[in-house]
């Protein structure tokens, strides 16, 4: 059973890594409360957001905004951080730049928005100790050092409060761009330079607002404006080099609506690009990361030349390529799509990269920047949830990225610094697609909150699986590929009802229904007037047969319904996730519906019983002798105890009447899933929603990415090995 490959796929493989590409692939995940001290209450919020590396690429550095610290990362073993604890400081930590064995950390310690403040904090890292600080009058945000060491600059932003003024700049104190000294291994703070940017932009040019900055080889340093959507460009002395805005794009086909569809059919034209994060690529070129603000957020990255010229603009092909790998947050349509927020450049191997990152769709880019005019996406990296930094270590071939979200407080995953290595072999990630095809008007297909899944009955390799409730409005069954790496979509059949989207569904479950059609499995929940039943839809995924559940069943209803069904002869059979009102404790239902008789019945299924969370079924799938479940507990990353697959005799699924005691059926444990769940190094999804056999055994499993709502967007979809 847990035999993964034959000798001969084995020899392929190594046969063919002679030529492998160079790519990118997660090493290992470092959750930041790890850096927390014994004894400190470990379930407060924490976070990790811009991150930077010590000179020898040994040691990470982070901010963590939320505790007012910075965290330190031991990194020597790439693949096995290690925590080295944090460093508390004076106020929020915004940002962080190294030189040397110093790190300088901008500090806000601001008592409003009308009365902002802030420093430049210096700490020895190897003495984990605070050696100085610089006043630097005014609320602190990126911080970047020269390449050689001579100097940091400072954006101080000075940002707005969005409560007043509806929101929008100006409001004053205006911002301003701080320069200082680094020598004698300290900031000397008698050298600051006040470079201020006021009457510059069209948009509010009395209250600029400073968002990020970075350094080139000559010592200019590019600061971008984002509220006031400009970008001013400034000498190593402070004086201003150029000056332009930063412009709009027009973006078309588009999702603009978040009414739980991936729609691609609006526009947005003249989008302000008001851009975040800014990187040099080279001394004359820079990248944007265009997540916008105020009015605008383009949704994209840019290449400009330090003249304000565009040399590159990426317009909606980033945010294509994220939807495609069931990334694209649908619930952020309305606002600003992926939102790029972050970027790093640097080069590995002879070729320049520029990597972008998507806030909202919590992976990054990986472009080959050979030809700034036509960079060439390489890889989509799946970063963990709310990426704001990332650092790169080309000299030990490693990409780091800091993730800020931290669902800890309300149970779910935490923040973390996740890691990557550029090695030879092929991408890990993403492990399903849709590239290949496209919308009639040639956007993507995008998918995401993949939920239960069946195999085709006689090609190998053909799944056909159904998204969730989160896209009521575009309820879909898609047609997967598994033969290839990654699986790849290669239909999308639309569940409708008279020729309109069938709402009021909540897919959860399908099964081949013997005639070119499904069978379909919906969770119900009545206080969402969604019903528990059963559909059987035609090849095209038009509704023609509907089933609801007999009253001596809803009796007992909860919002845990149905969670995957499968068909035995005339006999479909679906798993109830959890214990209803009239269950034993700890015992869920396995209802069988007969086509034939109509008539209704059950078994008990034995689940586990937690320590914390609950436990519940999630896929039911016939083959053979025997009926696969998988049990799985809500809980994720370390938390996660229960992610299994189990096998019950087939011969013991026989039902009894509903009215009646239900016989408990017996069940043999196939796999524990958690160590298939970190192949990736990542940290354990808590949804194991899909499981299906194909035609010559083969056990395909994937998980549900909740369509990117408070989740990374990582969607796992692999083998297990073959069935007995």
């Amino acid at each position: 059973m847990n035999r993964l490959l034959t000798v001969s796929s084995v020899l392929a493989l190594v046969a063919g890594s002679a030529h492998a590409e160079m790519t990118f692939n997660r090493i290992a995940s470092f959750a930041t409360p790890l850096n927390m001290a014994e004894g400190e209450d470990a379930a407060r919020e924490t976070s990790a957001e811009i991150i930077a590396a010590t000179p020898d690429g040994m040691t990470l550095v982070y901010t963590d905004s939320p505790l007012g610290v910075i965290g330190l990362i031991d990194i020597t073993d790439a693949a096995a951080p290690k925590p080295l604890g944090n460093i508390a400081l004076d106020g929020e930590p915004t940002s962080v730049a190294i030189i040397g064995d110093r790190a300088y950390v901008g500090v806000n310690n601001s008592e409003s928005y009308t009365d902002p403040s802030g420093h430049l904090a210096v700490i020895d890292i190897a003495g984990k100790e605070i050696v100085g600080t610089c006043d630097l009058g005014g609320q602190s945000d990126s911080v970047a050092a020269a390449k050689d060491g001579s100097f940091v600059v400072v954006a101080i932003e000075n940002e707005r409060d969005e409560e007043a003024g509806d929101g929008r700049v100006g409001q004053m104190p205006a911002g301003f761009l701080a320069m200082i000294d680094a020598t004698d291994n300290t900031a000397v703070c008698d050298t600051l330079k006040t470079v201020e940017l006021t009457g510059l932009a069209e948009v509010a040019p009395e209250d600029p607002e400073p968002e990020f900055v970075d350094v080139n080889g000559l010592g200019e340093t590019v600061v971008t404006l984002q509220e006031n959507n400009h970008i001013a460009v400034v000498a190593r002395d402070g004086t201003l080099l150029a000056n332009f805005s930063a412009g709009g794009v027009d973006l078309e086909n588009i999702d603009v609506d978040e009414e739980g569809a991936l729609t691609f059919d609006g526009e947005q034209m003249g989008r302000l690009r008001e851009p975040d994060a800014v990187k040099w690529l080279d001394d004359d070129h820079f990248v944007t990361a265009n997540e916008g603000d105020m009015d605008g957020g383009s949704r994209g990255w840019t290449i400009f030349n330090k003249d304000g010229s565009v040399v590159y603009e990426d317009g909606a092909s980033f945010e294509y390529a994220v939807a495609e790998i069931g990334h694209y947050p649908e619930g952020r349509s309305g606002n600003k799509g992926v939102e790029p927020e972050s970027v790093e450049v640097a080069t590995f191997g002879g070729t320049p990269y520029v990597f972008i990152g998507a806030e909202r769709a919590s992976v990054v880019g990986v472009y080959d920047a050979t030809d700034p005019s036509a960079p060439v996406l390489k890889q989509l990296l799946p970063s963990g949830i709310g990426p704001e930094g990332y650092v790169a270590i080309p000299e030990r071939n490693l990409l780091v990225s800091a993730n800020e979200t931290d669902l800890g407080p309300d149970g779910g995953v935490r923040a973390h610094v996740m890691i990557f290595e550029m090695a030879e072999g092929d991408a890990a990630y993403p492990m399903l697609t849709s590239r290949g095809i496209t919308m009639e008007n040639g956007a993507p297909v995008g998918w995401g909150a993949i939920s239960g899944m069946v195999a085709d009955a006689e090609v190998p390799g053909m799944i056909y699986a159904v998204n969730d409730s989160f896209y009521g409005m575009q309820p879909t069954i898609f047609k997967i590929d598994a033969t290839d790496h990654p699986a790849k979509i290669v239909e999308a059949i639309r569940v409708t009802r008279e020729g309109q989207p069938a709402q009021k569904l909540d897919l959860e479950g399908i099964a081949l229904d013997g005639e070119g059609g499904f069978w379909l499995a919906s969770e119900g929940r009545t206080d969402h007037v969604i019903p528990h039943a059963l559909y059987r839809v035609d090849a095209e995924g038009a509704i023609e047969e509907e089933i609801g559940l007999p009253a001596e069943l809803l009796a007992g209803e909860t919002r845990f319904g149905f969670e995957g069904v499968t068909k035995i002869g005339d006999t479909l059979w679906m798993a109830v996730q959890r214990e209803w009102g009239d269950d034993p404790k700890d015992h869920a239902k396995l209802v069988a519906y007969n086509l034939e008789t109509g008539e209704w019945g059950a078994v008990h299924y034995p689940k586990a019983a937690p320590n914390s969370g609950w436990v519940g079924l999630s896929e039911i799938v016939a083959h053979g002798d025997w009926v696969y479940v998988v049990e799985r507990d809500n809980l994720i990353g370390d938390a996660a105890v229960t992610k299994k697959v189990y096998r019950v005799p087939a011969a013991e699924m026989v039902p009894a009447a509903l009215e009646g005691e239900l016989p408990v059926v017996s069940k043999e444990e196939v796999r524990d899933l958690i160590p298939d769940l970190l192949q990736l190094n990542g940290y354990v999804q808590d949804k194991v929603e899909g499981l299906a056999i194909d035609a010559a055994g083969k056990i395909f499993v994937s998980t549900d990415n909740d369509g990117i709502d408070d989740h990374s967007g990582e969607t796992l979809f692999f083998s297990i090995g073959m069935a007995e």
